[in-house]
């Protein structure tokens, strides 16, 4: 039967219609829901929020339900958590950080429970404390440092306080099963553990239960709402959905016309240095669709410079970082190269020259977004003073390059003196000039990383009043520091045969052959020169 335009459009409305309806009647079940469990206890909730839409659709949902509570009975506080990695987009960022002033404010004026909380990393574990102080490789999915020290623990230190001082908590979250198949599986464990009807124990953290209003939503139903409900604290859906639609490849962002209609929900904002993707989509349709976000454009330059993913990158990356892993012992590891078995060297953390390279272009950068972006932006900042501080102790004490480049690159770069707000910080002993000699003097960078180590080890005993350990730390710096790269990963692939050829024995004295003979095999494979 062919289909007329005429019907077609009818059955969009009609579809739209019933999707609309749909939504009218699940907030009115939610708000009912929301206003019960609320009730029932004096256990204090916790809510996530990402200045996402799922995360704006949760608390405009709880903010509304409570809001329309007698005054009396909104007497347990609602802790609105939102983590700041401090490398987030700028442009989303500044968007969240509005969000909660205005919370605070709508809440404090209209008497809500609700208390907003910017969260952010402790100094140790930032990313650029990591990545160049240090030298932690730029995160990857074997080796993904950064998710739990930027995201994961602020949020569990905040909700364990929470804890302790009152027993239990409650975690709203705006997750749902539609957003991948792993989510909805991860959901329906949890639903099939729920101790409470809607609640679900947190795998992670005890005495704390999770609440997902929206988990059986959709993109089009959370849009719907956010399009038809108005934001009760003052911040604009409207607004939101037009960054959503910015980061979108084609800018295409439609509204729900009927189930077929393709939503803005695939768009995903994060980390602008995030190389755990093979690219930031999000932020490079920002650019190419809104001239004004051009000035974002060297935060991608300055990402891309961490990517690893071609050879030629992986290459360079490797001769980047150390030979050692960061405690300074050789790893190995088993591979195969042209259908043999190999044992390589694990490479460890990024070396003293690239970390500074990596410094001097992070600040270039900050130079450079600073003179192209729009008067709210002109302060950026991408890496903090106190950050800075923190790396220069790291080089200086942990390192012991007391060559102490990091003022010297900052000056060049801001064109200013670096303020250190440590006290004390620098080393009175050593210098550039004391380094600058041993380099001459050295034969080799590895002689040169001995001798300083040495040296600045001592001074480190210097104002000690009791100098208990110095000799196990002289000799550390023996076991790291006193074999070139070639003698080091030798002496560790000979380590690892003899392991190899043990093993064999002890099948031997088991009596078993066959494993006797696979061993010998493959160890004879491995290390053969």
């Amino acid at each position: 039967m062919k289909i007329t335009v005429k019907q077609a459009n009818q059955e969009s409305a009609l579809s739209a219609l019933g999707l609309a309806e749909q939504v009218v009647q699940s907030v009115r079940q939610l708000t009912a829901e929301i206003q019960a469990l609320y009730k029932i206890d004096d256990v204090p909730w916790i809510i996530g929020y990402s200045g996402g839409k799922d995360s704006t659709a949760v608390v405009q949902l709880v903010w509304e339900a409570i809001a329309s509570l007698p005054f009396e009975e909104r007497r347990k506080p609602i802790h609105i958590i939102s983590t700041d990695t401090q490398v987030e987009n700028p442009i989303i960022s500044a968007w969240v950080q509005q969000s909660l002033e205005r919370m605070k404010t709508a809440a404090i004026e209209r008497e809500l429970p609700f208390q907003p909380h910017p969260l952010k990393p402790e100094l140790e574990d930032s990313f650029w404390v990591n990545l160049i102080g240090k030298g932690y490789p730029a995160p990857r999915q074997k080796f993904r440092w950064c998710t739990e020290r930027l995201k994961i623990h602020p949020a569990n230190r905040f909700v364990r306080d929470i804890v302790r001082e009152n027993g239990e908590t409650i975690l709203v979250l705006g997750t749902r099963k539609a957003e991948s198949q792993k989510r909805a599986v991860t959901m329906e464990k949890h639903a099939e553990k729920r101790l409470r009807d809607r609640l679900s124990p947190n795998a992670s953290l005890p005495n704390s239960l999770i609440y997902s209003p929206i988990e059986d939503w959709d993109n089009d139903e959370v849009w719907l709402y956010l399009h038809q409900w108005q934001n009760p604290w003052g911040h604009s859906n409207k607004e939101l959905f037009q960054i959503y639609r910015g980061a979108t490849a084609d800018n295409e962002c439609p509204l729900v016309v009927d189930t077929s209609t393709p939503s803005c929900g695939s768009s995903r904002f994060g980390c602008w240095v995030c190389t755990l993707v093979d690219r930031d989509k999000s932020m490079e349709a920002m650019i190419l669709n809104d001239e004004s976000k051009e000035w974002m454009q060297p935060l991608l330059d300055f990402r891309d410079e961490l990517d690893f993913r071609t050879e030629a990158k992986l290459e360079q990356e490797r001769k980047n970082r150390d030979f050692r892993r960061i405690t300074g012992n050789v790893q190995l590891f088993e591979g195969t190269e042209d259908g043999k078995p190999t044992v390589k060297n694990i490479p460890g953390p990024y070396v003293k020259s690239w970390r500074e390279t990596l410094l001097r272009r992070l600040l270039e950068t900050q130079v450079l977004v600073r003179q192209k972006a729009p008067d709210d932006m002109k302060n950026i900042e991408l890496i903090s003073m106190t950050e800075l501080s923190e790396i220069r102790r790291i080089w200086l004490e942990e390192k012991h390059e007391f060559d102490d480049t990091l003022p010297q690159i900052y000056k060049d770069v801001m064109g200013e003196e670096f303020l250190d707000p440590r006290l004390g910080a620098g080393n009175a002993y050593l210098g550039a000039d004391e380094w600058s000699i041993l380099a001459e003097l050295c034969d080799d960078i590895m002689q040169l990383e001995l001798v300083t180590k040495l040296l600045d080890t001592e001074r480190q005993y210097l104002t000690s009043s009791r100098r208990v350990g110095i000799f196990d730390s002289l000799e550390k710096c023996f076991e790291t520091s006193s074999k070139s790269p070639n003698i080091a990963i030798s002496e560790a692939q000979s380590r690892r045969e003899l392991q190899e050829f043990q093993k064999v024995e002890d099948k031997k004295q088991e009596g078993d052959i066959e494993k006797v003979k696979e061993l010998a095999s493959w160890a004879a494979l491995k290390f053969r020169t």
